[in-house]
């Protein structure tokens, strides 16, 4: 009940559905005729049409990452890549005849599976079960990459760092790299240096020149989508702080809570979800 409850407070407060909820209100309130509602209307129409605008997306995009690209010959000493799982997958495609990861994910597994390649170390991948079930068949199907760990219980970042220093911490691995959005990664790294862990920071899809001229000021569905995702991290950043000050995850999620306390009594042979060779 409690991811139900976060995740549905979460799509509220985003573009498009704040946008909607204030139009909605408008309405009713002109309905009933209160000018405020053509106020709240306006306002609805006007930050809807700025959320879909690159040049707002990418001023959003700007505040909300952190990190610089990988410097790969500054991470000596990483033991693992951890890929974190966010993006969409299908369970069935019917042109792979099975699973598929959609745009999203598939950027972060495309860069994970460079990364891999480039430094020889291991990959866990860490996400949901049908999720991690996807990225593990992508990564050896698409990019010849074989996944050493499958982390697939995780239903938010902070379960993502608890049960990955579950497998990995016990095998005396606490050095990784860690590959997601680059939005999303100031947010995720606090997770795992939370759970035990040394990280050096693998951004995925940096603020790059898209749109030039008129057309950044044009409205798309992209440019709405990457504020969406921008504006997530810039109120989940504040939101983990109030969680974590108020520990309510270790509340409601005590699972993952105990995971790395639970870790050391495991013994250095376990490791849960490993993929075979």
């Amino acid at each position: 009940m409690y991811f139900v409850v976060k995740a549905l407070i979460r799509s509220m407060l985003l573009p498009p559905a704040i946008n909607l909820i204030l139009a909605a209100a408008g309405g009713l309130l002109l309905w009933r005729g209160r000018r405020i509602g053509r106020v709240l209307v306006a306002l609805a129409l006007v930050t809807l049409w700025l959320f879909s605008t690159p040049v707002t997306a990418d001023w959003l995009s700007r505040l909300a990452e952190r990190y610089p690209p990988l410097d790969l010959g500054s991470v000596q000493g990483a033991q693992a890549i951890v890929i974190i799982g966010g993006g969409g997958e299908r369970d069935f495609a019917p042109e792979f005849q099975g699973p598929a990861a959609e745009s999203g994910l598939l950027e972060r597994l495309s860069y994970g599976a460079f990364v891999a390649r480039r430094t020889g170390l291991p990959v866990l991948v860490s996400g949901a079960p049908k999720e991690s079930m996807v990225m593990q068949t992508s990564l050896a199907r698409d990019f010849g990459v074989s996944v050493r760990w499958r982390e697939g219980e995780s239903r938010d970042t902070f379960e993502n760092a608890r049960f990955s220093a579950h497998i990995l911490q016990p095998a005396g691995i606490t050095h990784i790299i860690l590959v997601t959005s680059a939005t999303h990664l100031w947010r995720a790294a606090h997770e795992f240096q939370g759970a035990g862990f040394q990280v050096s920071p693998a951004p995925v899809g940096l603020l790059a020149p898209r749109e030039d001229g008129p057309f950044q000021y044009v409205p798309s569905p992209a440019a709405l989508m990457r504020s969406n995702l921008a504006m997530y991290e810039l109120i989940g950043e504040p939101m983990r702080l109030l969680q974590e000050a108020l520990g309510v995850r270790e509340r409601f999620d005590r699972k993952a809570a105990a995971a790395v306390t639970r870790a050391p009594s495991a013994g250095p042979d376990f490791c849960p979800n490993q993929a075979s060779a």
